[in-house]
């Protein structure tokens, strides 16, 4: 049986330990906590290269904290009506304009004005834009997304189409040659020259920024989709449909998209780079030389093929009590070898070119094709209301594609759609330009 310590050497034991438990804390003292969070697999990837972060950055500790994708936008609204945003979050670059608005995220400019890692030239153009509002950086590019063509190579060389379609003519054209050729998939269905799903805005609004619209006009308060330049775009969709090249189906309507490929029941399917390792491991052996990836097409050999500058991006909530930290943070990932490194462990594309050299990517047989891309893509149109646009766009698509309304009819229902969402920032921009200026007495304002 253990006895019992006398009472001067419990109090000696206790001073002890009392004074190891101080000294431990005093070894934390000066140490900044940073609280990171970031979503879906990249949160729970990202914790393994704090390790290198803190080694280089001793008086900062990070506690990363993962949000599924699915929760996060709404976590995020709620930390911020709470305020109790993180110091640094991983958000996407669509939300940033949203973020903007409610006045929750810390302006970087300056930041950025003496940085030698976060510099406008060594991103991506396009990507970059998507953090810029209003004239002011308000994120910095983590990884980027976006669109492109994945198409059987196979296919097309057996339909006569020897070069990959660069124009909006010749990839109508290559559809028309493989519906010529291919007949019957293997499975005996009707094959098509590509799957564009009903229910998604991306390709329409792709095309649409490739004619040279601006989508919105008036300061961003109205609808544009019924002038001429979106209206080409517009036509040109939807009678992929009308003609047959184009199955008038939803993405949920084909069971296995990566099965129907292997099949050949179609040719051209547009989507991002994670759609990569979805062909390698679903399509069979046999086809692995048999697709590639390609930029998208433009309107004329004259105009590039522009896409949607898709990503997450790095931001600072404005609440945080460790802004300079968090941007050490933001440029830490930010770094070419960073980048480089997050690519091995996650597949997400570096929004850096250089980190694109480092990782082997821009010379890579199916990752080419987005490097090519990522120096052409465009935002969307920089506002919180966008979102809800967006599903106006493919309904409207709908109507047309199930001959409710002619492509006219539908571009002006389009505009009114969007000018009710639009109704209150018309209201608050109005509301501003009505409001008059003050001068002083000599007259300066």
């Amino acid at each position: 049986m253990r006895r019992a310590l006398p009472s001067r050497a419990l109090l000696l034991a206790t001073a002890l330990l009392t004074l190891g438990c101080a000294e431990q804390r005093g070894s934390d003292a000066g140490v900044e906590e940073l609280r990171f969070w970031a979503l879906g697999r990249e949160g729970e990837v990202v914790k393994s290269m704090m390790v290198d972060f803190e080694r280089e950055h001793p008086e900062i500790r990070v506690r990363v904290q993962q949000l599924p994708w699915s929760a996060a936008h709404e976590k995020l609204l709620t930390a911020h009506v709470g305020d109790v945003t993180p110091d640094l979050a991983q958000i996407g670059n669509t939300w940033v304009p949203e973020f903007v608005a409610l006045r929750a995220l810390e302006p970087l400019s300056a930041r950025a004005a003496t940085s030698a890692t976060v510099t406008e030239s060594a991103f991506f153009p396009g990507i970059w834009a998507t953090n810029v509002v209003a004239d002011t950086l308000w994120g910095v590019p983590w990884y980027v997304d976006t669109r492109l063509m994945y198409y059987r190579s196979d296919l097309l060389r057996a339909a006569g189409v020897q070069t990959v379609p660069t124009t909006w003519d010749a990839w109508r054209r290559a559809m028309e040659a493989v519906q010529r050729t291919q007949g019957k998939s293997t499975s005996g269905d009707q094959t098509y020259g590509a799957f564009l799903p009903t229910n998604e805005w991306n390709v329409p609004i792709i095309l649409g920024l490739q004619a040279g619209s601006a989508l919105l006009r008036d300061e961003d308060t109205r609808g544009a989709f019924s002038q001429p330049e979106f209206r080409r775009a517009f036509e040109f969709f939807t009678a992929l449909y009308r003609d047959g090249l184009a199955p008038k189906y939803g993405s949920n309507d084909i069971a296995n998209l990566y099965q129907e490929f292997a099949r050949g029941r179609f040719v051209f399917y547009i989507s991002g780079p994670w759609q990569i390792g979805e062909f390698s491991r679903r399509l069979p052996p046999e086809l692995k030389n048999a697709w590639a990836t390609a930029p998208m097409p433009g309107p004329t050999d004259t105009v590039p093929g522009l896409s949607l500058a898709g990503g997450s991006s790095l931001v600072v909530f404005k609440d945080s009590k460790h802004k300079a930290a968090a941007w050490k943070l933001a440029e830490f990932l930010s770094r070419p070898d960073q980048q480089a490194r997050f690519y091995e462990l996650t597949g997400d594309l570096p929004s850096r070119p250089a980190a694109w050299k480092q990782a082997k990517l821009a010379d890579a047989p199916l990752t080419r094709a987005f490097y090519e891309q990522l120096f052409h893509v465009a935002p969307t149109p920089k506002i919180p209301e966008w979102e809800l646009i967006a599903t106006r766009v493919f309904e409207r698509v709908e109507t047309v594609v199930r001959g409710g309304a002619t492509v006219d009819d539908a571009l002006r229902a389009l505009d009114r759609d969007v000018d009710r969402i639009l109704e209150k920032r018309r209201w608050l921009h109005n509301r501003v330009a009505a409001k008059p200026r003050v001068t002083d007495s000599v007259g300066r304002r």
